[in-house]
């Protein structure tokens, strides 16, 4: 079955048959060292190469091949043919921002080259007979690789030991049900196992493997769609072929109606070009994203593709699963309640002390036990003299597990441990003594004897009820302030668990979840596809749901995002696989399985749920502060455009040379857009990226540019005579420059003592080029007068209060 036909939803009992295990056999040895080092010497090595980052070649080449430093490239080889230096100012400022935008993505690679070794898988491999963990990267062809719950199939081969063990292929096939492998089966790299354990020999590894490419891109650090980056480089697409009629208009205006002479004619038309390009602005969002990475790795959080950071900002909707999540992974037993009454055994009774050893048994028959199981063994040890001759791993399909033993007593029985509300039929009257316990948030297992085989696929029907063993599950003590800050930011909490929903609600209840009180069980809820509008509206309605299969988790993403929600899903079990695959943000825990790590974008190595704010808070931070920054250089594009139009339009030259704008665009734009981006910022992520930024951009250019033009228009009927044309010019920068300022100053807002100091300081800068005689004669800038200086201020100031009035009136018809 492919992805593109997906299978029919099953009920859990018919999901695996469980698979019975062979015999015991000798356990297959592995390689020798001998052998080990020869197929190292043919080159027989898992050496597909793992990145979490681009190459520091790559870096370099990405950051300096761009189209825009072509153009400037270009530009920039024109001006020092014609001169003076100063006009080519412009391409230093290129190569400053290219270098920056280096320095912070090879520092950002090397922070995530380094937690990726951190979270990388690591399969058990036997060789000479003794197991250990070593680095995917160093798996050989015919080594023999352990496989448990949990663990990713790091390379294709053939199973050689089987014990229940049940393979997840949805990855690569988008079969959604469980295989149950044999011995002598073919597993491939990509998919992982759900229950049971085993072992396989590698028979392709490396490139040659059937999902090596799939297991490369898993964990590697991608540039996936982002609408940040998609949004600008539409806008870059249409200045692009702006640029190309303006270039063409200016340049035969001031050759052939205006008859300059070419070298003046050129630096005019260059002047004219160089400020529609937001240059910057790809540099800035690269460096913002670079060291929200830096940050968020600070922190021990791997974020395996580069736009979950802005990802993350844009969900509202986080579904959490509670093991591993909401608690701690450890359990504690804390009672054991023996069913009186029930039949459990000819010998047995209601002793609790052959209770205590048939739990003892069960832990010991599995050797990859979960949490649930592992505080049953902590709590009842094994004394050994149990003999397993058929054991059933968990599944959280199944919701329980079995074993059949031969006791002490001369006696053959199949236990089974699992939820009471699964192997137990409705109205039996252990199950209102579960409800009690489970409202307290206690989780509860029940121990039952079965009357069928263990290989039979109705073995959980007709069982016999023994006792119900309780877990206290350890909340985790950041929990509560965690799902506080989603409340506080309007990201709606949905608790989604494999575990009684009673539990869960109280859980969920005692961290202060909203809604925790009205806990609902998945099992009643509409089953896809026909019911996926009901799913969703239940979904919406409900905060706490348990008793989920793997296969709701899916579903539950998938109605939550058919109802336009952007969906975060956390998760550590190999039951949250698939949802996390198809969520638009997985957040996987460092100790979570290898295909849970696999799949999400977001692992956070110090399994602190707590850190979730940080990724959320680096997002917000991101997103706005280069939609701030956006509207500084789209506002700079919008007027040079209308300059460039209105000077061909009239046949005038045109008011600028290259170097005034590069001091405008540096003063007003560049330096404080690197402060800018960098900022803290709480808002909340919006869509439409590109419509908000020209919301305000389109009207600010407009009156930006008007002013200067107003102001130009004004000098060149007052000032008369030579040197004219560069009093004219000059008048027309001030004015420019002033709104273009009151422009930056609007964007900074709300202030902060440092954002004042910021816009103060370009304000200042400014009048020292004024005031300072070398400065004046570098940029070719001289205020002749008084009354046209002070004219071109007045036009300023008209110009920003129309800008107050536009923004005021835009904020006011597109609320936040």
């Amino acid at each position: 079955m492919t992805s593109a036909e997906p299978a029919e939803p099953v009920e859990p009992a018919e999901q695996a048959e469980p698979a019975a295990p062979l015999e015991p056999a000798e356990p297959a040895p592995g390689l020798t060292p001998a052998e080990v080092a020869e197929r190292v010497a043919r080159g027989e090595v898992n050496d597909v190469p793992v990145r979490s980052s681009r190459s520091a070649v790559e870096i370099v080449r990405a950051n300096i091949f761009t189209r825009f430093n072509a153009i400037i490239g270009v530009l920039f080889a024109i001006i020092l043919v014609v001169g003076p230096i100063q006009d080519g100012l412009f391409g230093f400022v290129i190569v400053a921002n290219t270098g920056i935008g280096i320095v912070q993505e090879l520092r950002a690679k090397r922070t995530l080259d380094r937690l990726a070794v951190i979270g990388e898988a690591q399969p058990t491999v036997r060789r000479g007979g003794t197991a250990s963990r070593i680095p995917t990267a160093e798996v050989v062809l015919d080594d023999v690789i352990e496989l448990g719950p949990g663990d990713k199939v790091v390379v294709d081969g053939d199973v050689v030991e089987t014990d229940g063990l049940e393979i997840d292929e949805s990855l690569l096939t988008g079969e959604a049900d469980p295989v149950v492998k044999k011995p002598g089966d073919p597993v491939m790299s990509g998919s992982f196992v759900v229950a049971g354990g085993g072992a396989f020999t590698a028979t392709r590894v490396g490139r040659q493997a059937y999902a090596a490419q799939l297991a490369e891109e898993a964990s590697r650090f991608t540039l996936v769609h982002s609408e940040l980056r998609t949004g600008i480089s539409r806008i870059l697409k249409y200045v692009t072929w702006m640029m190309i009629p303006t270039a063409l208009g200016l340049i035969l205006s001031h050759l052939l109606t205006l008859g300059l002479p070419g070298d003046a004619a050129i630096r005019r038309m260059v002047a004219g070009i160089v400020p529609m390009i937001p240059e910057g602005l790809v540099l800035l969002t690269s460096v913002a994203f670079a060291i929200g990475v830096i940050r968020l790795g600070r922190k021990q959080c791997l974020v395996q593709e580069l736009p979950a950071i802005e990802g993350l900002a844009r969900v509202d909707v986080v579904c959490l699963d509670k093991t591993g999540t909401l608690t701690e992974g450890g359990m504690d037993v804390c009672d054991l309640r023996i069913l009186n009454g029930t039949d459990v055994g000819a010998n047995v009774g209601t002793d609790v002390d052959y209770i205590r050893q048939v739990l003892g048994a069960l832990g010991g028959a599995d050797p990859r036990p979960n949490a649930s199981l592992q505080a049953v063994i902590d709590a009842f040890p094994a004394d050994g003299s149990w003999r397993c001759t058929r054991s059933l791993p968990f599944s959280s399909a199944r919701k329980y597990s079995g074993a059949s033993f031969s006791d002490p007593y001369g006696e053959t029985s199949t236990w089974l441990l699992g939820a009471p509300d699964v192997l137990l039929p409705t109205g039996d009257p252990a199950l209102a003594e579960t409800d009690e316990l489970n409202a307290q948030g206690l989780r509860v297992l029940l121990l039952a004897r079965a009357t069928r085989e263990l290989d039979d696929p109705e073995v959980a029907r007709g069982v016999r009820p023994a006792a119900l063993v309780v877990l206290e599950q350890r909340l985790r003590p950041d929990a509560p302030d965690t799902l506080r800050y989603f409340a506080e930011q309007r990201v709606d909490a949905k608790v989604i668990s494999g575990d009684n929903a009673v539990s869960v609600g109280a859980v969920a209840g005692k961290l202060g979840l909203p809604g925790a009180e009205a806990p609902v069980d998945a099992r009643e809820l509409p089953q896809l596809p026909a019911g996926r509008d009901a799913l969703g509206v239940a979904l919406d309605e409900g905060t706490v749901f348990g008793r989920v299969t793997p296969r709701q988790k899916r579903d539950m993403v998938g109605a939550l995002q058919s109802r336009g929600h952007a969906v975060a899903m956390t998760g550590d079990g190999v039951n949250d696989v698939l949802a996390l695959k198809d969520a638009d943000i997985g957040v996987s825990m460092g100790s979570g399985s290898e295909a849970t790590r696999a799949v999400a974008q977001i692992v956070l190595l110090n399994n602190s749920f707590a850190t979730l704010p940080s990724v959320v808070a680096e997002g917000r931070r991101v997103i706005g502060n280069i939609t701030r920054v956006a509207t500084l250089f789209l506002t700079k594009t919008v007027y040079s455009v209308l300059l460039a139009i209105l000077v061909a339009c009239c046949q005038i030259p045109y008011p600028y040379l290259p170097r005034h704008l590069t001091l405008l665009s540096t003063l007003t734009i560049g330096v404080p857009a690197f402060f800018l981006a960098l900022a803290p910022n709480k808002e909340r992520a919006r869509p439409h990226f590109v419509r908000r930024v020209m919301r305000y951009a389109i009207p600010s250019g407009l009156i930006t540019g008007l002013a200067a033009f107003a102001t130009y228009l004004l000098a060149r009927a007052y000032y008369t005579g030579p040197g004219s044309l560069a009093a004219e010019t000059s008048a027309a920068t001030l004015t420019l420059f002033l709104t273009a300022l009151w422009v930056l100053a609007i964007i900074a807002r709300p202030y902060t003592w440092w954002r004042v100091v910021l816009v103060l300081t370009m304000a200042v800068a400014f009048l020292v080029v004024l005031a300072t005689p070398w400065l004046q004669a570098f940029f070719d800038l001289r205020l002749v007068g008084t009354t046209m200086p002070w004219a071109a201020v007045g036009i300023a100031l008209v110009a920003s209060a129309l800008l107050e009035l536009t923004w005021r009136r835009i904020a006011h018809r597109f609320p936040t």
